[in-house]
């Protein structure tokens, strides 16, 4: 484009040199239509384009001495027969004020231009038409000069008398002018009508104002039913000061302006740089920008009902031919307290941008940025994002950003490390250690209507789900993560989990819990996992640990107020579900899991002394000590097998001293409803307690569970009488059938005695060991 730019300028000092030449020479010397040779000749020969004037050239003498030109073409080198002019114009003249020529003076008064066009072309390799114009306009301006030196000095150049050209054009204008560029590697075509360009005093050695407008218009396909991608209205003010011998330019007090229509919108976009200099050094291939902002108003249906304004103060320094640019003392700042600040540098600004620098966004909060852009989510506490601010070295290109050394305040949490994504959402790098985080209250609240994941930046992409999607499946689907976060509290669930660690990783759809680690209720809970979410339905996998957590706090955390049972849990299991609702995962929730309690309790309630007073009265006795409130376990332990959301278990056992209960049952986990049996039995143990009848020992203390977690746990329980009268009419008939056999065994004993006198010992023995086998 600097090339392209180098370009026009030297196209438009050859054709003023003509244009002055041409006054001079025609109006001393010759037919104006005899010129068109030498016009010919003089534009071929130092810029290689083929000229033809087939309009008439004509002067005028008064009140101003000029020269005109009509439908002028001008062609390439080898450029096709037949095919568009490289440059054309439908009129152009000059002309030279009268009063200076009295004085031995050439001063250009005007320079019209009408209906130029120029049509640019790059090929698929990305080489332009007008590349060959620029190598040979190159070392060409002082050799211009010099050919029309001979009729710009007048009738006698050699007397040191002749006439001298100030060039100081009074006034420029070009109207109605058209630029085409059509690029074929790229598959658009950018097109710039109605373009108006005026100047006054235009000279290459103090500044002159310079004003230009013109309708920008894109098309994002060469052929065919072609639809406008973008069309803009610009226009431009400056003062310009042309550094033609060193090749740099000063533009002061530039202002550009810009309305501009997207396709697909019906409103425009609105934007205004405005810069107290530029300055352009070609020589140098620099680009510097004092300080300037630029000011837009964008309005779009993602940006809220409203218009968006946002302004962006800036340095720019860039090396054009290195690649290289610095923006310096950045300051974005908008409604609603936006403001951020910093620097940034970018390299490879040709090929590969990419940049790097600091960034800090000073404290504001997100409500209504959130809201503008549909995205507030519903959150437990309305209060939350309401103050957040972020410090941060930056670097990336333009499809990806990373954060390595960031400090993010979240309300009450403030979190350092690193942080990195796509920005299409394919991937996402954290690594970040935090002092707190209640996750809770940026949740919904456990009454909200819709209880899926609408935290920012994933509720858009849930909404894509089948309601009531947990997680954005299609989105997971495809991307990759690195996750390590490290929270000295964390609350979620109504659950306060302390010193927390959480590795994750995924690709191809497939995301690993590497570790989760965390103190939770005086004890640690530790778990891994997998989620496939490259199948649909997602399937999951889980393999949690719990180490010595308090029951009692985490049942009273759950809302079991008072606990009906305490004691250090101990737990692991194996879990696979599927789905991406609550109630799919929980309908296809399988594995197994084993639990123990140790040093547990029954807070409230003593089945020791209930059992013991049950004895008691059985054996018609009265009970003298005194009862602790609670009910001491030695062990609880189980194994916990899950099918299609059913927890089943087959061998629970509670230990107490001198009791065991053994039983069995199932929880639904769904509606949370579970049925159970038990049966409790006396011990002969040195703490038992309370002293039992043998017989007793062998009968079981029957009891039935049933009802729903959540309930009142008193009545969940009761003591099963008929199963008890059942164990009792058992042992009555087994004490009468032994009483029997010992009964019958010594009449018959006795007996066979007597008939062993008779038939010898060894017989009788055999015959005795017969009968009594028949007993047996």
């Amino acid at each position: 484009m600097k090339r392209l730019v180098r370009t026009l300028l030297a196209v438009i000092g050859v054709l003023a040199l003509v244009m002055v030449g041409a006054v001079v020479y025609v109006t001393t010397f010759f037919n104006p239509e005899d010129l068109k040779p030498r016009l010919v000749e003089v534009v071929k020969e130092h810029t290689g384009l083929e000229l033809a004037l087939d309009g008439d050239l004509s002067w005028s003498f008064y009140p101003r001495i000029g020269v005109s030109v009509a439908e002028a073409e001008a062609w390439l080198p080898q450029q096709p027969d037949g095919s568009v002019p490289f440059a054309s114009f439908g009129h152009a003249s000059v002309s030279l004020a009268f009063a200076p020529l009295l004085k031995g003076q050439i001063a250009i008064d005007g320079l019209t231009l009408d209906g130029l066009s120029l049509n640019l072309v790059r090929n698929e390799q990305g080489e332009g038409n007008w590349e060959a114009l620029i190598e040979r306009l190159e070392g060409k301006g002082t050799d211009a000069e010099k050919a029309l030196a001979p009729a710009s000095a007048g009738p006698n150049p050699d007397d040191g008398g002749g006439l001298s050209v100030a060039l100081n054009i009074a006034n420029v204008t070009v109207e109605n002018g058209t630029l085409r560029l059509l690029d074929h590697q790229a598959g658009q075509e950018w097109l710039a009508e109605s373009l108006a360009v005026s100047g006054s005093n235009v000279n290459p050695t103090t500044a002159f104002p310079l004003s230009a407008t013109f309708s920008l218009k894109r098309f994002d396909q060469l052929e065919g039913d072609r639809i406008t991608a973008l069309q803009s209205d610009v226009k431009f003010n400056s003062e310009i000061q042309l550094g033609l011998a060193d090749e740099r330019h000063v533009l002061n007090k530039l202002v550009l302006e810009t309305n501009t229509l997207v396709a697909g919108s019906n409103e425009r976009q609105q934007a205004t740089l405005n810069s107290d200099q530029m300055v352009l050094d070609l020589g140098q291939q620099r680009l510097h920008m004092a300080p300037s902002t630029l000011g837009v108003s964008l309005i779009d249906p993602r940006l809220g009902d409203e218009r968006l304004p946002l302004s962006l103060d800036f340095e720019l320094e860039s090396d054009l031919a290195g690649g290289t640019a610095q923006l310096r003392d950045i300051a974005l700042t908008g409604p609603h307290s936006l403001s951020l600040k910093g620097n940034l540098n970018f390299r490879e600004l040709t090929t590969a941008p990419k940049y790097s620098g600091q960034l800090r966004l000073d404290p504001m909060s997100l409500h209504p940025w959130l809201e503008r852009l549909g995205a507030l989510p519903t959150m437990a506490d309305e209060n939350s994002l309401s103050e957040v601010s972020l410090t941060t070295p930056v670097k990336g290109d333009l499809e990806q950003a990373s954060f390595e050394g960031l400090t993010l305040v979240l309300d009450d949490s403030t979190f350092t490390g690193n942080a990195g994504a796509r920005f299409d959402g394919s991937r996402v790098n954290l690594d970040l250690e935090g002092d707190m985080l209640d996750l809770d209250q940026y949740l919904p609240p456990a009454d909200a209507e819709n209880n899926t994941a609408s935290l920012p930046g994933i509720a858009a992409a849930v909404a894509q789900e089948e309601a009531p999607a947990l997680l954005p499946a299609s989105w997971l689907a495809q991307l990759e993560e690195t996750v390590a976060l490290s929270l000295s509290q964390l609350t979620i669930g109504g659950q306060n989990f302390q010193d927390v660690s959480l590795g994750m990783q995924g690709e191809n759809g497939k995301h690993q819990l590497t570790g989760f680690d965390a103190g939770f209720h005086e004890g640690r809970l530790q778990a891994t996992g997998q989620l496939n979410a490259s199948t649909s339905p997602l399937e999951w996998q889980l393999a949690p640990k719990v180490q010595d957590v308090r029951l009692d706090s985490l049942l009273v955390s759950l809302g079991e107020d008072p606990a009906p049972m305490a004691g250090a849990l101990q737990a692991e299991g194996q879990l696979t579900s599927q789905g991406n609702s609550r109630e799919a995962l929980l309908n296809n929730l399988n594995g197994t899991i084993d639990a123990e309690v140790k040093d547990g309790s029954l807070p409230g309630n003593n089945i020791s002394e209930q059992l013991c007073s049950v004895v008691a009265r059985f054996e018609e006795e009265e009970m003298s000590r005194d009862w602790a409130e609670d009910t001491r376990f030695e062990e609880v332990s189980g194994t916990f097998e899950i099918r299609d959301g059913v927890a089943h278990n087959e061998d629970l056992l509670i230990t107490v001293p001198g009791i065991e209960m053994t039983g069995e049952g199932h929880l639904e986990l769904m509606t949370r409803a579970f049925e159970a049996t038990g049966a409790a039995r006396f011990l002969d143990t040195a703490d038992a307690a309370c002293k039992v009848n043998p017989r007793l020992q062998r009968v079981a203390f029957p009891a039935r569970c049933e009802g729903t977690l959540g309930s009142d746990s008193s009545e969940w329980c009761s003591f099963d009488l008929r199963a008890f009268s059942r164990s009792l009419g058992e042992l009555a008939q087994d004490e009468a059938r032994d009483e029997l056999r010992e009964e019958l065994d010594e009449r018959v004993d006795e007996e066979l005695e007597n008939l062993g006198d008779h038939i010898g010992e060894d017989a009788g023995r055999e015959l005795r060991d017969a009968v009594r086998g028949l007993f047996n």
